[in-house]
């Protein structure tokens, strides 16, 4: 339990978490399961941070497509009628 590797492990959180990618936060949340020089509650903290990340990623993408779904209805309705 260093604290330079907690330090490295926490810049790679805020990496990951700068990167934006599912397949990033993911495959690092995988990582600090095996990572045994972590403390539980370290492990934890930053798993958290990982999971709100994948969390608000899901959120934006949901929000997107309700306002691309949104578009494309105004798009079609000018006027009151369907185009």
């Amino acid at each position: 339990m260093s604290r330079e590797h907690d330090a490295q492990v926490a810049d790679r959180v805020e990496a990951a978490l700068k990167e934006n990618t599912i397949i990033g936060m993911n495959t690092l949340l995988c990582e600090l399961s095996e990572d045994a020089e972590l403390s539980q509650p370290f492990r934890f903290e930053q798993q958290m941070r990982l999971r709100h990340g994948v969390y608000q990623h899901g959120q934006e993408i949901g929000q997107r497509k309700k306002n691309e779904a949104e578009r494309r209805r105004q798009q079609l309705i000018r006027g009151g009628i369907i185009v």
